[in-house]
């Protein structure tokens, strides 16, 4: 069977046992402990721990999962690898063990037809009833069932969270594959004994004390790892041996050089370029971009080691786009996300390859001086320092660094590295505890707790403000400083949860709503929204006149002004993700949005700027939209049914079982909650105000519609009007009678040089008068009149042809500000006088600084009253170093 064909009988399987097919979760998980989806269950944490009802009491999917905890290891071994796939069935209080362990049962080694004599069991060590089932129900030996202990056999999300005991289904390899040892089974990492199925039998959350507490419902979490499945299956001696890695490593192979000596070298190289190539297609595909923190470095570390890698296998010209294809074209059947973002995948990994290749190319010049200077002073050992520097000024990696330096017979200081690794840890990690602790937004524990006994006590928060923008509805708690209190008098603010709610929550990009809240002799302001535990919405209001009580029916009112401004600038940003797709290419992608009712933020991917003329046509397609008067439909579907009807699902966007679908007619059509105006007519007109770079590949456009659009072209229209009458000219004339009088003024400036230059210039028979001799060497130290920088380097150039190999020191002041010049000859360089240093001390005397070459330096400073004596200093330098050497 190929992996794309067990996949799908796995899926095929869990379906006919009434489990709902999911697709597979982003790899940015909603967990915020979590950088990335590690596992199949991560999706579904909340439904186990209770804080979310589940649409379905039974799921099947095929989720895709980063982890990089042991990416040192990929290559090295068969299994490891940083993306990788989990095939999982789950039960959400509804099935338990009996059904878990017999359908994996018969899963395997009835439909997969794999050899029951083969197989091993792993049990939890006082686990009777998993035992019972295995020996008794299904017919397992006793000897290949194995009692272990808490490290192996019992399960935790984490430190914190759901856990419970696990039955794990191992495979025999054989003999030939193990260690030779009597009592080898498998606690034993030879190799032999696969696991390939971990079944979780999800039933205790564990609190910071680590103590176990019954969770609300007994759940089942399985997970099969597709890889180790498709190397039993297809008899592969390891996961880079099945149909998953070999056509990529292949395809490597056919780019790379070497010799058959190094044949080993070589096939890890190319393990850990398939594995790399793959996790990067992912995690693009989800959104990821290369940067320097978070999801963005593991990504932007994992193309960089790939290229290292390449290296080795004397790939020098770039390569990752000519091997994603063959990824994208094989697994993007079943995740669509490749295939849609194909080219955002191939761009984002070239320009990545090729910064890091200019990357590499500065370090190794870098590293190169510092072989050079290390091998004229009889020294062997690259300091830490400098692989430090190497590596976080220039992102050149360490490994590289030995690498180089083992060829030259060196050796790299790695416990000072690893020193300066580890400070530099520290200070990140107190930088991101000074930021948690400072996100008052972060509820405490105490908190979380209370609100999901709210949203088990009233359930989600119906949300009606799609049709109606006001409604009787009921306080059913009032939240005070994590607290639940009865009333809220004039004055005070607090957090309320109403029965049923018009108001929009911030999600998707758009802001919450705001409005009020009236009652008989009482009034509250609702000046935002956020959704808690349980789908709960918390509205933060404050009491105007009255007191707001438990259980007090209220009249809610959205600000219907302020929604409408919102809703047609999330209609247009729609409109904008279609205009985009059209004039720059279908790889466009949604990357992050904002909609408030004064503008709308849309980042998008792509690979350079928009031209004028791009974005002209963007603008012109939105309102052409516009003015067609189009309707805005919605239909509410289940995922599947939406992605069939061809709706684009916006990345980092989370969808449960059903849709809300928003098609402007066959313009656009994209999975949305957000809220929207009736027909696009209502968006008046579209006005784009800027258009900038964001990050590698992220560009973003910021707009302006109804209302807002129509101040904004006034306002422009005011300024063209005064600039008209300020300059006697029309609309039309004004860009150029502008350009005129900016060429005239740049035309003023070079005169001004020219004639500061000259006057300067003038009196060069007085500054050379006044050089004096020094053994043999002219020093002239003056301070120019009226002379900016260029100035003086002009009178520096003058003075160097009349005196030959002399000093020259020179200041001026130019709008208040000190400039300052040393020219050193040779000769006196060769005594010791070095013009960057001498310009350096100069500058401390007018508050500033500056540098440069030991022949030639400038340097700058605030205060322009101190010019003479800088000039001295400099002066007194040079002569004590002239005298003293002589």
């Amino acid at each position: 069977m190929t992996s794309n064909e067990i996949r799908r009988a796995f899926l095929d399987f869990f379906k006919e046992k009434q489990h709902k097919e999911l697709p597979s979760a982003s790899l940015i998980p909603d967990d915020q402990t979590l950088l990335f989806t590690i596992a199949g269950m991560v999706p579904f944490k909340p439904i186990f721990q209770g804080k979310q009802e589940p649409v379905f009491s039974r799921a099947t999917t095929a989720q895709k999962c980063i982890r990089t905890n042991d990416i040192d290891r990929v290559g090295y071994t068969a299994r490891h690898h940083t993306f990788f796939e989990m095939l999982g069935n789950f039960s959400f209080g509804d099935y338990y063990k009996r059904e878990a362990i017999s359908w994996a049962w018969e899963f395997l080694f009835k439909r997969l037809e794999l050899p029951a004599e083969k197989a091993h069991i792993g049990i939890y060590k006082d686990d009777e009833e998993s035992y019972d089932i295995w020996h008794k129900e299904i017919g397992v030996p006793d000897n290949r069932i194995y009692r272990l202990g808490d490290e192996s056999n019992f399960w935790a999300a984490g430190p914190t969270g759901p856990c419970g005991p696990c039955s794990e289904i191992f495979i025999d390899k054989g003999p030939e594959y193990g260690c030779g040892r009597d009592e080898c089974n498998i606690e034993c990492d030879c190799g032999r004994y696969l696991e390939i199925w971990n079944l979780v039998f999800m039933q205790y959350e564990r609190d910071e004390n680590g103590d176990l507490s019954p969770l609300p419902r007994k759940n089942i979490d399985t997970g099969v790892g597709l890889e180790r499945l498709a190397s039993v299956l297809q008899g592969a001696d390891s996961n880079f041996e099945t149909d998953l890695f070999l056509p990529v490593m292949e395809a490597i192979d056919a780019l790379s050089t070497g010799e058959d000596n190094e044949e080993q070298k070589r096939i890890i190289a190319k393990r850990i370029i398939a594995d790399h190539i793959r996790a990067m297609a992912f995690l693009i595909a989800d959104g990821i971009i290369p940067s320097n923190e978070g999801r963005g470095y593991v990504l932007r570390r994992i193309i960089r080691r790939a290229v290292r890698t390449g290296r080795t296998l004397g790939i020098n010209e770039p390569f990752l786009s000519r091997i994603l294809p063959i990824i994208i074209a094989d697994m993007g059947g079943h995740y669509h996300e490749l295939r849609e973002r194909r080219d955002t995948i191939e761009r984002v990994c070239s320009i990545e390859e090729e910064r890091f290749r200019s990357t590499i190319e500065q370090g190794e010049a870098l590293l190169n001086e510092e072989i050079t200077r290390l091998s004229m002073a009889g020294d062997n050992v690259i300091s830490g320092a400098t692989a430090f520097k190497l590596y976080d000024t220039y992102g050149y990696p360490v490994e590289l660094t030995r690498e180089i330096a083992e060829d030259r017979g060196l050796i790299v200081d790695g416990t000072g590295f690893e020193r300066l690794m580890d400070e530099q840890k520290v200070r990140a990690r107190k930088a991101r505890m000074a930021a948690l602790s400072s996100d008052s937004g972060k509820a405490t524990a105490e908190v979380q707790e209370l609100e999901s006994g709210l949203a088990s006590e009233w359930g989600k928060t119906e949300f009606i403000g799609y049709s109606q923008l006001e409604l009787a509805t009921a306080v059913k708690a009032i939240l005070k400083h994590g607290s639940v209190v009865s009333e809220l008098s004039s004055g005070h603010d607090a957090e309320i949860v109403l029965a049923m709610t018009p108001f929009y929550v911030e999600k998707g990009g758009q802001v919450s709503d705001t409005g009020t809240l009236h009652w008989p002799g009482g009034e509250a302001k609702v000046n935002g929204l956020r959704e808690g535990a349980g789908g709960v919405i918390f509205h933060s209001v404050m009491v105007v006149s009255g007191t707001l009580e438990t259980n007090k029916e209220v009249r809610a009112v959205v600000d219907a002004g302020r929604r409408a401004d919102i809703a047609r600038n999330h209609t247009a940003a729609h409109l904008l993700h279609a205009s985009l797709r059209r004039v720059l290419g279908c790889h466009v992608a949604q990357a992050g949005s904002m909609v408030d009712a004064e503008r709308l933020r849309f980042d998008f991917s792509h690979f350079s700027a928009p031209s004028k003329e791009e974005l002209a046509a963007v603008e012109a397609m939105v309102n052409e939209q516009i003015w067609l008067n189009t309707p805005v439909d919605t239909v509410v579907t289940d995922l599947t049914a939406a992605r069939d009807m061809g709706a684009i699902a916006l990345f980092g966007e989370k969808y449960g079982g059903r849709v809300r679908v928003v098609r402007i007619d066959d313009f656009s059509l994209e999975l949305c909650g957000g809220t929207h105006v009736r027909s696009v007519g209502e968006l008046g007109c579209f006005k784009i105000l800027s258009e900038s770079s964001i990050g590698s590949g992220i560009r973003r456009i910021e707009a302006l519609t109804g209302r807002n659009s129509f101040n904004y072209i006034n306002e422009q229209v005011d300024v063209i009007t005064a600039l008209s009458a300020m300059l006697k000219a029309g609309p039309k004339d004004l860009p150029g009678r502008i350009t005129s009088l900016v060429e005239s003024g740049k035309e003023a400036e070079r005169t001004i040089r020219s004639l500061r230059a000259d006057l300067a210039l003038a009196g060069i028979s007085d500054l050379l008068s006044s050089a004096i001799n020094i053994d043999g060497i002219k020093v002239v130290a003056a301070v120019l009149k009226d002379a900016d920088a260029v100035g003086l380097r002009a009178m520096v150039d003058n003075l160097k042809q009349r005196i030959d190999d002399g000093v020259i020191i020179l200041g001026s002041v130019s709008d208040g500000s000190a400039q300052m010049v040393a020219s050193i000859g040779e000769e006196a360089r060769g005594r010791g006088a070095n013009a960057g240093k001498i310009v350096k001390e100069m500058a401390k005397v007018v508050g500033g600084g500056g540098g440069g070459r030991p022949d030639m330096a400038q340097a700058g400073g605030p205060d322009g009253d101190r010019i003479d004596e800088a000039v001295e200093k400099g002066r007194e330098i040079v002569m004590q170093l002239l005298a003293h050497r002589s």
